[in-house]
């Protein structure tokens, strides 16, 4: 899938006068500034050097959590770090809080950068704006429900400056409003990101691959990557479960892979995210995230590990898709969960025999039971009368 170009955008807002020479835009409009006007104010001689990180935050509808948010992330920099946020035409107050807060927040040491969507683009398209405006060596997508946890920004500050890795990987917990007992027993105060080495550099398309899908974390924000690592690489424009489909090749793009089981990113769960509200359109693209990734690898070099873990990846979310499509559509489910078939196996490294081999090898015979259930439904059925 091509990534579309960044949409035309409503003046940025530069809202550090001690960053307004460093930027590359000269344009831009300060928070400070009435509306319309241009922020002229000159910076100091000794001008700030390109910041070593960019926090970037996609902004959507979340009034309720934006101040919690901007709270966490500009409690732990100084002026070597920015905050870039591109609100996404919001319904709900969301753009007038993101300039509120951008004017309360910034200061000599905090640099928040601000964007304004003139039309709702969607996600993959905000993210891709957020790369082309960041300026920094790393760079740390956060969504604007989520919270960077104290310590969070130093502990990358150590970790790139002693091992420099390209990219890095940080474990996060699950922030719920009402958390209860059961979801401490779940492990939700520590989800772990990776299934593999920690704490050294690797390098091992194997390894990574393996630990990716064995873990099964492919969300963007908690791989911290640097802007080398990004160049050329975009997400795929109206799409939903678009950081999916990067984060195989985001890793194996870079030259030096870091685990650090840290927790620094809070990821919220709530009633109106994505992930809480399934739909056909939703399972149909998550079916497709993977389409193009035995393309970018060498399938044939993977060891039997790192290849049945991308297969496994894939077969529980195939199941996943075929359980919406019998919700939404139980009457004939057939023809959609064998377009989510067709997808499996085209984005599958492994022939379905020597996954169900592996299976039985693992004595996961349930596992492939399971699987043999859902993919027989894959076939047109005639409507109840």
């Amino acid at each position: 899938m091509i990534s579309q170009a960044s949409p035309a955008l409503a003046p940025m807002g530069r809202i550090s006068a001690a960053d307004a020479a460093t930027s590359p835009a000269s344009t831009g409009t300060s928070a400070s500034a009435s509306a319309g006007g241009r922020d002229r104010t000159s910076a100091p001689a000794a001008a700030l050097t390109r910041p070593w990180l960019s926090i970037l935050i996609p902004v959507y509808n979340v009034q309720a959590f934006l101040r919690e948010c901007l709270m966490s992330v500009v409690s732990q920099v100084d002026e070597s770090v920015e905050i870039v946020m591109l609100d996404d035409r919001s319904t709900d107050g969301s753009t007038d809080l993101m300039r509120q807060l951008a004017a309360e927040f910034s200061s000599p040491t905090v640099r928040i950068h601000t964007q304004f969507h003139a039309e709702n683009q969607g996600i993959s398209v905000v993210r891709n704006g957020l790369l082309d405006a960041a300026r920094g060596d790393y760079l740390w997508f956060l969504d604007s429900d989520d919270c960077l946890l104290p310590g969070a920004v130093e502990g990358l500050r150590k970790l790139v400056r002693r091992e420099q890795p390209e990219l890095v990987l940080c474990d996060y917990s699950v922030l719920r409003q009402a958390p209860r007992l059961k979801h401490r027993l779940r492990g939700e105060g520590h989800r772990r990101t990776f299934s593999g080495p920690a704490r050294q550099p690797i390098a091992d398309p194997c390894v990574l691959l393996r630990g990716l899908f064995e873990a099964g974390q492919l969300h963007c924000w908690s791989k911290i990557a640097k802007r080398s690592v990004w160049e050329g690489l975009r997400f795929p424009a109206g799409r939903y479960f678009e950081d999916v489909t990067l984060a195989a090749p985001l890793l194996l793009r870079a030259a030096s892979v870091w685990y650090e089981p840290q927790v620094w990113v809070a990821y919220r769960k709530w009633e109106g995210s994505i992930l809480a509200t399934p739909s056909l359109v939703k399972a149909q693209h998550l079916s497709e995230a993977l389409l193009d990734l035995p393309a970018q690898v060498d399938v044939q070099a993977l060891d039997e590990r790192a290849r049945f873990a991308w297969s496994h990846f894939l077969a529980c979310h195939f199941i996943g898709t075929a359980r919406t499509a019998c919700s939404a559509q139980p009457d004939n489910p057939g023809e959609t969960i064998a377009q989510y078939k067709a997808a499996f196996l085209k984005s599958c490294p492994m022939p379905l025999a020597d996954l169900y081999a592996a299976y039985i090898g693992r004595a996961w015979f349930v596992r492939a039971l399971r699987l043999r259930r859902w993919l027989k439904l894959a076939a047109p059925q005639p409507a109840r009368i």
